[in-house]
């Protein structure tokens, strides 16, 4: 007899079966029985087995025998996974060892696998539960299987997906970012892939329209395989190759939208670029399922995404052409992204190296080579330069600069402030002087920026070295705003820093600058460089500032050794900016290429000074040049006599062209100006600029020189740099 929740007793119902109240009261009067219970089981339409404690199936409904399409009765006694006896499901392995630690723990266990059953894939979800009897003792396990095929695919979905954002476009270069595309592909759904991209694209361009062309060109940006070394493909990576815009490919590029297939051998002969493989192990397979993605990114086809199948044997079905879809347009505005960044990048490039000197400069005071190296990081530009520009006299500016910043404005403004550098020099100007101009310019540039725009400021803290040398002296005055001081070795060897007054960075104002006079020994050579070269993370400034002393100091048969050297050893593989280097070897000039008199203030001196310079002329082999030089040494002697004062000097010198100078004690600049037809004077200088190449007038620290440059035939150029 039963009791109920009052410990009462239960009476038995009038049918003679035992009855059941539950705690609301309601009577059952019916169990069903043992055969009614196996109906029921079979009629679920949830897979169901029980396994005992030897492992062997003793009970599967109807529903799990046709998961695996056996009878039920021929599934009795078999082991987990196993659909004839020592014939397993592929997948279903695991099974054995799933269902041993039930029994063994009496833990119920949650098991996923993915069954192939006739060609066709299938995730199932096993619940496992211990069975147990009166005694408590787990007897066996009962299995409850459920089809979790479209949640599984898109749990992995989600994670390719995830997995994409994170791998694909962590570079931005083109090439990288296929690759990417193409190995996280072949990880997770397909046997082989290749990424090809429209030539244009590869080399940073913008992608023309596929419309209208009877082939189009590809360039291999990518593939990768299951299998080692990309069998399937007759393409490699690097080469070109094209599709006829009928084929499959080009139907699917000019539509714009993905498509799939199941291809035969002779279907797949006509894609040209991939063929049927034999796999190393001991089934043969084929690629029986491609898929064709274009790589669109803002409406622009800039390539096409092949997905091929032939070690698993499942075709590529509508999830798997969504998911590449997907996958190929997140991977296609990365490629975009690394276009764009290539072709800004070179855009940059080419105008930085546009603003740098291409040629050596026409001049024979300094043997002179330099190097430039852009930064790796970002887009590779910054504003570091260099200049050699030829001055009157024979004499030549050596100047290097740095604009704070990196890109396409710190670019722009370098080359505004090297095309003031070149006109403030060309008008002679003292090196203090001249970055007193510069400093002014770059105020005025940072005016002209928005206070509040991305780019405002970024003129001030730019810096300039810029030195003058004058190899009938031997003396070379420099001043610098805010930029490392020179690096001087003698010729014997000796290397030391030269110590200039300091100035402000350009930009800064209200602040003056100051030049610093040295004489340099023939064969000296002179460093100047941007900080770039000593400045790195995780390296001492001063330490490197010895190292590089060290460097310029050793032996070394030319400039271009000593360069190399000096770059290779201090400059890090990843530079973090730009460096600017500049080597000059000083040259002094001889009796052969230099004539200078003292002349007194008196006009009958001027004949003698006409005849000095014929002799010297003829000494020198210039007979042609003596006509315009003796009218031109009339012309400035005479001015200098008239209108300048004590003391007076005529110097001539044989460098690239032929200069004719004098000197005076006025500080006051002739100016060049048309006479009218009665004026008495006023012809000189328009017969001296008529007769000459160029002419100028520069200070000095006692007054003025007035030059004039005849251009000498048979003179070599020395050529680039």
């Amino acid at each position: 007899m039963s009791r109920d929740g009052t410990g009462g007793a239960v009476p038995p119902s009038d049918s003679g079966e035992p009855s059941e109240v539950t705690e609301g009261g309601r009577e059952h009067a019916y169990r069903p029985s043992d055969e009614e219970r196996c109906r029921i089981l079979d009629q679920l339409p949830v897979p169901v087995a029980y396994f005992g404690r030897d492992q062997l199936l003793a009970l599967a409904n109807r529903a799990a025998a046709e998961s695996v399409a056996r009878p039920a009765e021929s599934l009795v006694g078999l082991l987990p996974g196993e659909i004839e006896p020592g014939l397993y499901m592929e997948g279903g392995q695991g099974l054995v060892e799933a269902i041993e630690r039930v029994l063994r723990t009496g833990q119920g266990e949650l098991y996923e696998t993915q069954l192939v059953m006739e060609g066709s894939e299938h995730i199932r979800q096993a619940a496992m539960s211990p069975v147990r009897n009166a005694a408590g003792e787990v007897e066996g396990v009962s299995v409850v299987t459920l089809d979790t095929t479209d949640q599984f695919w898109a749990r992995r979905r989600l994670a390719l997906l995830n997995k994409a954002s994170m791998r694909i476009g962590s570079t931005l270069d083109v090439g990288r970012t296929a690759e990417e595309l193409a190995e996280l592909a072949v990880e997770d759904f397909a046997d082989f892939v290749t990424v090809d991209l429209l030539s244009e694209v590869v080399a940073g361009d913008e992608a023309r329209s596929v419309l209208h062309r009877d082939s189009i060109s590809f360039h291999r940006a990518a593939q990768c395989s299951v299998l080692e070394g990309c069998p399937e493909s007759i393409v490699a990576v690097g080469e070109t190759h094209a599709y006829d815009s009928d084929s499959v490919v080009g139907r699917t590029l000019i539509k714009g939208e993905p498509a799939r297939m199941v291809l035969d051998e002779v279907a797949l002969r006509r894609w040209r670029t991939i063929e049927p493989v034999r796999s190393q192990s001991m089934r043969d397979h084929k690629i029986h399922s491609v898929m064709v993605v274009p790589l669109r990114a803002r409406g622009v086809i800039l390539g096409t995404t092949l997905f091929c199948r032939h070690r698993t044997p499942g075709a590529f079905g509508a999830a798997d052409l969504q998911l590449a879809a997907e996958l190929v347009s997140r991977a296609a505005v990365c490629v975009d992204n690394a276009r764009r960044y290539t072709r800004e990048r070179a855009t940059a490039l080419a105008l930085q190296r546009s603003l740098l000197p291409r040629r050596a400069a026409r001049q024979k005071a300094v043997e002179v080579t330099a190097r430039y190296l852009p930064n790796t990081d970002g887009a590779g530009i910054g504003g570091d330069w260099f200049d050699v520009i030829p001055l009157s006299g024979a004499r030549v500016a050596l100047v290097v600069g740095d604009v704070v910043g990196h890109g396409l404005h710190a670019s722009a403004t370098m080359g505004r402030l090297r095309t003031a550098v070149r006109t403030l020099a060309d008008v002679d100007l003292a090196p203090d002087e001249l970055l007193t101009q510069l400093d002014d310019l770059a105020l005025t540039l940072d005016r002209e920026q928005p206070a509040d725009g991305p780019e405002g400021g970024q003129v001030a803290g730019a810096t300039c070295l810029y030195a003058v040398y004058d190899p009938a002296t031997g003396h070379c005055t420099m001043a610098r705003a805010g930029h490392p001081e020179p690096v001087l070795t003698r010729p014997g060897g000796s290397a030391e820093q030269l110590r200039l007054p300091p100035g402000p960075p350009l930009g800064v104002g209200g602040l003056p600058f100051e030049s610093a006079e040295f004489e340099l020994p023939e064969d000296s050579r002179l460093a100047l460089y941007t900080d770039g070269l000593i400045e790195s993370v995780g390296r001492d400034t001063g330490q490197a500032l010895a190292e590089l002393r060290d460097l310029l100091g050793r032996p070394a048969h030319s400039l271009d050794e000593v360069c190399d050297t000096v770059m290779e050893t201090l400059v890090p593989e990843h530079a973090n900016d730009d460096v600017a280097l500049l080597l000059a070897r000083t040259r002094r000039l001889d009796a052969d290429h230099y004539a200078s008199w003292d002349l007194p203030s008196d006009p009958a001196v001027v004949a003698d000074a006409r005849r000095r310079v014929t002799a010297q002329l003829a000494v020198w082999g210039l007979d042609d040049a003596v006509f315009t030089t003796e009218l031109v040494v009339s012309e400035l002697v005479t001015n200098a006599i008239r209108y300048g004062g004590d003391p007076i000097r005529l110097r001539l010198i044989r460098d690239t062209a032929l200069i004719c100078e004098v000197f005076d004690g006025s500080s006051t600049a002739p100016h060049l100006r048309r006479a009218r037809m009665f004026d008495e004077g006023g012809r000189g200088l328009l017969l001296v600029a008529s007769l000459t190449e160029r002419w100028g007038t520069r200070y000095t620290g006692t007054g003025k020189a007035i030059w004039a440059e005849q251009p000498l035939t048979g003179v070599e150029d020395p050529g680039p740099a």
